[in-house]
């Protein structure tokens, strides 16, 4: 009605509008088998075992004996929070200083199930669930240590997609048209046009959405064009799909994560990006999920699950002077360097049957699936920056065992220097 809309408008209107967003609904569920697409915690409960000691790890490290508060953006139905929780529950010493778990959740169908999944096991151990619609509302507390899980979070944040012309960054948006491919129908309410004593109806096509480049450049689209330098480098013509929200929450995640008081000797947490992406950016990778398949992003709004592509480099752009980053290792790596091998055998030797056995082991199989989800995610950790040098085992598995050891030769002296 107004003319043509972002991308970002588009993605934030199918996702999260209050009564036809596709989160919002309650008719079916958007997880699962019966849903439309499935997640790595949905598929084996190694997964949320093996973050959980990823957190676990960075507490003991570098909590300095605070207290816990856990937080997770974007939860789903709970079960990678449960999992993590499970881990925790079997330590005494962080069962008892795990305090409150925060779950950052917009859709009032999600925090029933999230509620649902995690109540009894909060309650079992006395630990508090708060929910936030935002980031943001989470108050900044650095004498706890924060521990934060974004799991297929940054890449359902809305987005804009910009095109690189010889007049600067234009954006790229979507109108709506008549289709000319589209088969006529006739308007209801009129008669028949064999009715030869009638005059023959008017005839209409079925609409669509297409993209449009803005006439010149805007404000906003220069201004997202120049947010990362390495934007300014690509040749006319390339496309990016920026995510300012995206910007905004990992820096926002970063501001929880740094001690400002005590910077020179702690930080104030950690956390594990974990998504679709990789450290560059995207032109092409808008797409939907419906029943477990790719669909056209614009076939059936509201009804699919949207994703694009999180460029990590843009993340690190936006929380540089705030954490240490661990450099995004694929979804495979970081389990399998995590233990993913040992936790397997002590789930198979207890299972009662061999078909048991088989479940387990093919699930963990599709979580490092070198053709699918195994490269196709990426794990992304960062730690309140300090000025003390962060020990290996806080940067395990992010550390190139490769690497560190050739640096430990280097170090070495030979026995004629020693």
């Amino acid at each position: 009605a107004t003319g043509p809309i972002s991308f970002a408008t588009y993605m934030q209107m199918c996702l999260a509008h209050p009564t036809a967003g596709y989160y919002m609904k309650t008719a079916k569920p958007v997880i699962g088998s019966g849903g439309d697409f499935i997640t790595s915690p949905e598929i084996s409960q190694v997964f949320g075992e093996l973050l959980g000691i990823w957190l676990l790890s960075q507490w003991m490290y570098a909590g300095g004996g605070r207290e816990i508060r856990l937080l997770e953006l974007g939860p789903g139905r709970g079960t990678l929070m449960h999992d993590v929780l499970r881990v925790f529950s079997q330590f005494p010493a962080a069962r008892a200083a795990t305090k409150d778990i925060h779950l950052v959740e917009t859709s009032q169908t999600m925090r029933s199930a999230q509620d649902a999944k995690l109540a009894f096991l909060a309650q079992t151990h006395g630990w508090k669930l708060h929910w936030h619609d935002a980031v943001d509302q989470v108050p900044h507390d650095s004498s706890k240590f924060t521990l934060i899980l974004a799991h297929e979070f940054f890449d359902a944040l809305p987005f804009h997609l910009l095109q690189k012309t010889h007049h600067g960054w234009q954006e790229v948006l979507i109108a709506s048209g008549p289709d000319p491919a589209a088969k006529t129908i006739l308007k209801p309410g009129h008669s028949s046009p064999l009715d030869f004593g009638t005059k023959a109806p008017p005839l209409t096509t079925g609409a669509h959405f297409r993209q449009v480049l803005s006439p010149s450049p805007t404000p906003s689209s220069t201004l997202l064009g120049l947010s990362s330098s390495r934007f300014q480098k690509l040749p006319v013509g390339s496309r990016i799909e920026v995510s300012p929200a995206s910007f905004k929450i990992a820096r926002q995640l970063g501001e929880l994560l740094r001690d400002r008081e005590s910077e020179e000797t702690r930080s104030a947490g950690s956390a594990l990006i974990i998504d679709y992406g990789g450290e560059k950016v995207y032109g092409n990778s808008f797409r939907a999920f419906k029943d477990h398949k790719i669909v056209d992003p614009f076939h059936r709004p509201g009804e699919c699950d949207l994703t694009v592509n999180v460029d990590f480099a843009y993340l690190k752009d936006a929380t540089s002077d705030l954490v240490a980053h661990h450099s995004p290792l694929s979804q495979s790596m970081f389990l399998h360097r995590m233990g993913l091998q040992a936790r397997l055998d002590a789930l198979t030797a207890s299972a009662k049957t061999d078909e048991r056995k088989r479940q387990i082991e093919q699930a963990a199989k599709r979580l490092v699936d070198p053709t699918g989800m195994g490269t196709q995610y990426q794990i992304m950790g960062m730690t309140g920056k300090r000025k003390t040098v962060l020990a290996d085992e806080e940067r395990w598995p992010f550390v190139d065992p490769t690497v560190e050891q050739d640096r430990a030769q280097t170090e070495t002296p030979s026995a004629g220097q020693s």
